[in-house]
Order: C-alpha cells, then sequence, then structure tokens
C-alpha cells in the first residue's frame, strides 16, 4: 500500500489546498502540501488509466514560454492540459517580443491579461521569479538554471509508487551537484523525510545557501542531508539512485572539462553494488549512455526512468488543477 499522509497534515492540506498562489521552488510548499499534489496526482493517474473524463480546467488555457528546448515538458504540460479540459498555447522566445527585448514585467502584465496561468522554462531563476512577481495568474517553473521543481515532484510520485512510502528511504544523487536537478532533490527529498546524499567533484558541489536551507528544513522532518566528495560515501544503503547529464544545456563549451571532471562519478553496475539490492534508479533525461550513466543500469531492472518520465504529466496535473482551477 502506498504511505498513508497523517491524518492531520492531510486535512490542513484539504482544507486549504496550496497555500501558494504560484509553483517556483519545492522550499515554498509545505510537506503537507506536497503530499495532497502527490495524492491528487495519483488520482488523476487512476482516472486516466480508467478512460475517464476529468475535465477540472474546462475553458482554462496555460501560456507556455519556452527559452530552453524540451519534450518531456512541452508534451506533459500541453497533453495534461487537454486531458483537464483546457488548452494551452506554445510561446517560444523567439515568437513573442520576449526574445526581443521586451520586459519580463510588461510579458507578465499582457500575458495575464489573456490567460489563466504561466509555464515558464528558462535559464535563469530570478526571471521566473520577476514573472510571477508581477503576473496576476498562477506561475509554474518547468525549468530554471538553478531548480527543477516539477521533475523532482514527479521524482517523488514515482518513488512512492514503487517503494509504497517516502519518509525513512535514502536517496543519493552522483553526479553535478550544482545543477537544478540536485537542488530541488535536496528541497523536495527533505520535505517528505527522505535523506539524502549528494557526492559531486570539486568545484561542483550544490549552491550554498540552498543546502543551508535543505539542512534547516531537514531538521524539522528528522532527514539529513550529506555533501561528499565520495560516490562510494554517497551511495552506500541507498534506496534510490538519481544521476544527470553532466554537460547541461548552456554549458556545452565546457565538455570537455566536465568529461574529466566527472571521471569516477559515473553510476554503473559496480558502484551500485553498495547500494541496497533494490534501489531503484532514476534520470530525468535524456541521457547520454556510457557518460554519467552506463546502459546496463539504465536499461537494466532498477531503472524506472520511464515510469519517471510519465509521471511528469500526472505530477503536473495535480499542480494545474490546485493552482488553475
Amino acid at each position: 500500500m502506498l504511505e498513508a499522509i497523517n491524518a492531520e497534515e492531510k486535512n490542513v492540506a484539504t482544507e486549504k489546498q496550496l497555500l501558494v498562489n504560484d509553483f517556483i521552488q519545492l522550499s515554498d510548499l509545505s510537506s503537507a502540501e506536497i503530499h495532497t499534489l502527490l495524492n491528487e496526482a495519483l488520482e488523476l493517474k487512476k482516472l486516466q488509466k480508467e478512460g475517464k473524463s476529468h475535465p477540472f480546467l474546462s475553458g482554462k488555457v496555460l501560456g507556455m514560454i519556452f527559452e530552453k528546448s524540451s519534450t518531456r515538458t512541452r508534451v506533459s504540460f500541453e497533453v495534461g492540459m487537454l486531458q483537464l479540459g483546457g488548452h494551452a498555447i506554445f510561446l517560444s522566445s523567439k515568437d513573442i517580443q520576449l526574445g526581443r527585448g521586451e520586459s519580463i514585467s510588461d510579458t507578465a502584465k499582457v500575458l495575464s491579461r489573456y490567460v489563466d496561468g504561466i509555464m515558464i522554462r528558462t535559464f535563469s531563476h530570478e526571471s521566473v521569479e520577476e514573472l510571477a512577481e508581477h503576473a496576476t495568474v498562477p506561475v509554474i517553473n518547468g525549468l530554471t538554471d538553478l531548480h527543477h521543481p516539477t521533475q523532482v515532484l514527479a521524482d517523488l510520485l514515482t518513488i512512492l509508487e514503487h517503494k509504497g512510502k517516502l519518509a525513512g528511504l535514502k536517496l543519493c544523487y552522483i553526479g553535478d551537484g550544482n545543477n537544478n536537478m540536485a537542488h530541488s532533490l535536496m528541497e523536495g527529498a527533505v520535505k517528505v523525510g527522505m535523506d539524502i546524499s549528494i557526492a559531486s567533484p570539486p568545484g561542483f558541489l550544490p549552491n550554498g545557501k540552498i543546502t543551508e536551507r535543505a539542512i534547516q528544513m531537514g531538521a524539522e522532518t528528522n532527514s539529513s542531508v550529506m555533501i561528499t566528495h565520495d560516490p562510494l560515501q554517497a551511495i552506500k544503503d541507498a534506496d534510490v539512485i538519481v544521476t544527470d547529464v553532466w554537460t547541461s544545456m548552456g554549458q556545452e563549451d565546457e565538455t570537455a572539462l566536465r568529461l574529466k571532471a566527472f571521471e569516477g562519478f559515473q553510476v554503473n553496475q559496480e558502484l551500485c553494488k553498495h547500494a541496497k539490492a533494490d534501489f531503484l534508479f532514476l534520470h530525468c533525461l535524456p541521457a547520454h549512455r556510457g557518460e554519467e550513466v552506463t546502459a546496463e543500469i539504465i536499461d537494466g531492472s532498477h531503472s524506472v526512468v520511464f515510469d519517471e518520465a510519465e509521471n511528469r504529466l500526472h505530477a503536473q496535473k495535480a499542480i494545474l488543477k490546485f493552482l488553475l482551477s
């Protein structure tokens, strides 16, 4: 059975829905709110699998701004709005005035007159925060260089489905610690009572402020945060192993440097022997087999990367339903 939410937390979350008006980063949400979203995602997934209509957002329109290319983010949000009875409009930065110098604040004010919500996938996290500050409709962070909260909500959903619980598990992330996945994983893990360990080479550790905040949040949920340069130390007895590409979008000129820096940080069969025997492997995709992970791991029996990719749809539908309905 899936982990039951504490009854008191569930009642509080249900009565108040979400106290946040936007979905910018997981540290903005309470543990109860994250659990509420996860349970809503499970319900919406069940409705879809049963072929039952669920047009909770009939007549609603989501504007989707993309300054970074995408497969999973674009398709999952677009399909999600369609399944919820609404519509989504794709807005490339090359096609709107934002790409020609119009201010973020003006863009936010104008789009708020047309659509019911805005999702943005961009580089600067400050751009999302500024958009949310000036928009009068909910803003969803589809990815920035600093955070990737929608992906991590889907990751938590995937772990919950396969492990039946979240609290008390150990999640290990190996790779570039100073990226959006590592940061959002830290926040998401400690919010739901998971321990997290991150192994990264020197020069690639997580953002110090985000790490400090995660440690503080973890103290409230009895979750620990470990940051190390030693993958063996990090992966010991891990229930869940996560990695990401070593070179993210916008860092292509650093590829050679990063390939050398991350030697010894590949997730492979030898390293995974130090995790628990029933570990799960997650990767947000796209993956570079032979670099951050071997094919035998990502395509092996422990991998749930395609369940994880599917769950972007269900997790984001839960976010959309709460913010736009």
